[in-house]
């Protein structure tokens, strides 16, 4: 499986070469036009006291417009003043590779509050953090408006465009912008915590995004043994495989692979008239170049250890990768990108 410690994400997804580039004046207009025809507060139907973050809370009188959570995934938090105006220029908007972000695995909680009226964005940011610090936590990086950038970006409001990526018509995108990196424990371990006012006409709107440092749940896709494989291959002439590990980046089967690569050499003893193309799969958390040399050096990976360790004739195994161009279940969630890292083989 191309199955990593940290997920194939690490590198940005690029745009892709057939999309328009936009200028900073478009970006700037659109933006404009969504203020223009925001109409009071977000729909707040997914409400719920529960959904609140126990190591943040709620302010008072505040209430949810937006909630999600992901068991395991990955989130950039921004930790330093960044150039959004070169990122706009090089049409790579999603690009968080640089040291400015933090890069973070584990349980990810995303939610937008929608504050009561007659309360400051300042005041919203300030309890939070008091209650946080009560909590153990400390400020890494915080900003506020023009400071929170580098370069010649003019209008601040483009954090929120930029974090708050399922936010279109609410305060974040006003020319009053706070926010806030924080870093603690949890009752997992280390936390982080970024807090993201906007302030625009009176309305605040508050963006939260917690992380919680924790290992994904493994094995959660059954290992086939050697006669499973066989099966599958006379039928199909093909079939996926998900107990190949690898470290972030890395082409080399991880300790733990060794199972499923004592059933591939079995099978492969088994049927000695048998020959496989080793086919590397990632998920689409990089750019498309990065991902189809990363999965071509995972499936030689495989090769090289099958035919060292195991002794299997070379010229029965060949290795091929495809990236991220045969996904077999959507990438919106850890769940569907886990399906698409994988190792395949196939009947040559």
């Amino acid at each position: 499986m191309m199955q990593t410690n940290e997920p194939m994400g690490a590198e940005t997804q690029k745009p892709a070469s057939g999309q328009r580039r936009r200028s900073l004046a478009a970006v700037l207009l659109a933006a404009l036009a969504a203020l223009s025809g925001a109409a009071g507060w977000p729909a707040c139907a997914q409400d719920s006291t529960a959904a609140d973050h126990p190591l943040v809370g709620r302010y008072q009188g505040a209430e949810i417009a937006y909630h999600h959570r992901a068991e395991f995934d990955e989130a950039a938090l921004l930790q330093a003043p960044h150039d959004y105006a070169s990122l706009l220029e090089r049409n790579a908007l999603d690009d968080r590779s640089g040291p400015e972000w933090l890069r973070r695995e584990g349980r990810v909680t995303a939610i937008r509050y929608a504050i009561p009226a007659g309360r400051s964005s300042l005041e919203v940011l300030r309890n939070h953090e008091a209650a946080l610090k009560a909590k153990g936590f400390t400020v890494v990086f915080q900003c506020v408006d023009r400071a929170c950038f580098t370069g010649n970006l003019q209008d601040p409001y483009l954090l929120g465009q930029q974090l708050d990526k399922a936010n279109y018509e609410t305060t974040l995108y006003s020319g009053r912008v706070r926010y806030m990196l924080m870093h603690g424990t949890g009752p997992d371990g280390p936390t982080d915590v970024a807090l993201l006012a906007g302030e625009n006409n009176g309305q605040v709107t508050l963006f939260v995004t917690v992380v919680e440092a924790r290992p994904m749940e493994g094995d959660r896709i059954a290992v086939l043994d050697a006669d499973a494989m066989g099966t599958a291959l006379e039928s199909e002439r093909r079939v996926n495989l998900y107990g190949i590990h690898f470290d972030h980046d890395e082409d080399v089967p991880r300790p733990e692979s060794k199972p499923t690569l004592d059933e591939i050499a079995r099978l492969l003893t088994n049927k000695p008239e048998l020959r496989l193309q080793i086919v590397g799969h990632t998920d689409d958390r990089g750019s498309a170049a990065y991902n189809l040399d990363l999965s071509q050096r995972r499936a030689a990976g495989v090769v090289a250890v099958l035919t060292r360790d195991y002794g299997i004739a070379p010229e029965r195994l060949k290795a091929s990768g495809a990236g991220l161009t045969a996904p077999v279940a959507p990438n919106d969630s850890e769940e569907g990108r886990a399906k698409n890292r994988r190792v395949e083989l196939v009947v040559q």
